[in-house]
Parts: C-alpha cells; structure tokens; sequence
C-alpha cells in the first residue's frame, strides 16, 4: 500500500488592507529586533550627522558667512534635511543585505502581502529616523542652534523630514533589490554622500555658478532643507530661487508624492519578482 504526499507551495496572501497592516507591522517589528541585535550601521548614520555639526559648525563656522544668522543655525537644519534623506543609503543596504543572505527567499514562500516586506523595512526606517533626529536636535540646540517658528512649525518640520525619509527608503530599497550584493550596495551608498553636498544644506546657493546652483535648488535635499528652516523660524525661502526650493513645503511634498508614485510599485514588483531579470 503506498502513500502519495502532496506538497502544496504557499501562495501569499490577497492584498487585502487588514493583511497588508498586519503583515507590514509584523515586519516593522522584525527590522526594529534586526537593528537592536546588530546596531551599527545605525549608530553610524545617527553619529555622522552629529560629527559633521560639531566639525562644520566650528571648524568651518567662522569662514563661511550666512547673511543675517549664525552659520550654525542655519546648518543645522540642514543636516536635519541631510539626515532625513540618508534612507536612500540605509534601505539600499538593508535590502542587499536581505537578498545577499537569502532572507527574501524564504519570505517569499510565506503567506503574506508582498508589499509588507518593504513596507515593514521602510516604516522601521521612519521610527527609528524619529528617534535618531532629537540627539541632532539637542547637540544643535547646546551649538546655539533655536527653534524660532513655535511649536506647530516644529512639529510641521518634524513632519516633513519623516516623510521624506520614508520616500528615500522605498527608492533605495528598490536599489537594494536591484543589486543584490551587501558589498557592492556599501561602496554604492557611500556615493550617496555626494548628494547633500549639491544642494543648500550645508551653503547657501546664492553666489554658486548659474549651471551649479541650478542643479543645486532643484535638488530634492534642497527643498526639504529650506522647508525645514522655514518651518523651524531659522530662515525665510529665497525668493528668486527655482520653484521648490521658492516653496519648500510644496515643494518638499511634491518630491516626496513623485518617489512615492514611482518607487512604491517598482519596489513591490521587483520584490515579487526575486531575482528574475
């Protein structure tokens, strides 16, 4: 008498609304113990902003003139903006590290939503930018760095820098998925550096050559950065600016809606498809 085993492959789960909640907190919680059991990287991104005030701020400072403020307030902001966008460096990595090491393998054969995976690894990235922020915050506030716009605008400024942090991470976890090697996504996103040195966090646009600051108010870092000191009461937007850096808060939501709109399915899909080409 023989006996026939039938082995059933698990489908996902119907992205429904409740599903995809629970499985995206679900994976939330398993990013935040992923950080907790191997905290480096994390202390690297939360230091590095911290680092860079006290050398910029002070090393820096006294050379470079801000018209009307001390260069320290209007750094800080800045970095606030630089921090925010570094979830393209941080979810490149997280997703590389995933794919390297055959976790989203296994994640796949499990009945869940697809979009939780991302999703669960792009909110940890938010809480976890959420707390990294108040240390930047009250190391600028000891440099001499104040909140001037009340406590709506700072909460309005808070708001902006998580949201974009959330739109950065689901680009560079889509990159992640791309290259699929935590090496190579290490070197790639410490090129990410570059990309705050392009924009008003750190100088102010005004005296840059024309192709230069061009380049440089259309950058997305910009306008989060001009927003953030605009809602913070540090500085007013340059009025004969481009169009985002003029308007930052709109500006800020319409770069962030734009990364959103494209990344969010294109990550969705690449996760779904492993590593098929």
């Amino acid at each position: 008498m023989s006996t026939t085993i039938l082995v059933h492959e698990r489908s996902p789960a119907p992205a429904t609304g409740g599903t995809l909640i629970a499985d995206g907190l679900a994976m939330t919680g398993r990013h935040l113990r992923k950080i907790k059991a191997a905290p480096g990287v994390l202390i690297l991104t939360q230091t590095m902003p911290i680092t860079m005030l006290l050398f910029f701020g002070y090393v820096f400072g006294s050379a470079l003139a801000v018209p009307g403020q001390q260069y320290r307030a209007f750094l800080v902001p800045g970095l606030l903006a630089a921090t925010a966008a570094n979830g393209l460096m941080t979810g490149m990595f997280q997703a590389a590290q995933d794919c390297d090491r055959g976790v989203m393998d296994r994640f796949r054969t499990l009945p869940m939503s697809r979009a939780a995976v991302p999703l669960g690894s792009t909110a940890a990235e938010v809480l976890t930018t959420a707390a990294g922020l108040v240390p930047l915050m009250l190391v600028g506030l000891a440099a001499g760095w104040r909140i001037e716009g009340g406590a709506a605008g700072a909460l309005a400024a808070f708001g902006l820098l998580l949201l974009f942090r959330f739109a950065t991470s689901w680009a560079g976890y889509w990159l992640g998925l791309l290259i699929r090697n935590e090496e190579a996504a290490g070197q790639l996103g410490s090129a990410t550096f570059i990309l705050p040195l392009l924009s008003s966090a750190y100088i102010p646009t005004d005296d840059l050559p024309g192709w230069l600051r061009t380049l440089a108010e259309w950058n997305p870092i910009s306008a989060l950065a001009a927003a953030t000191r605009d809602r913070f009461g540090n500085a007013a937007p340059a009025a004969d600016a481009a169009w985002p850096s003029a308007h930052p808060v709109a500006g800020t939501l319409a770069w962030a809606a734009l990364l959103l709109a494209v990344f969010v399915p294109l990550t969705v899909r690449r996760y779904a498809r492993g590593g098929r080409a």
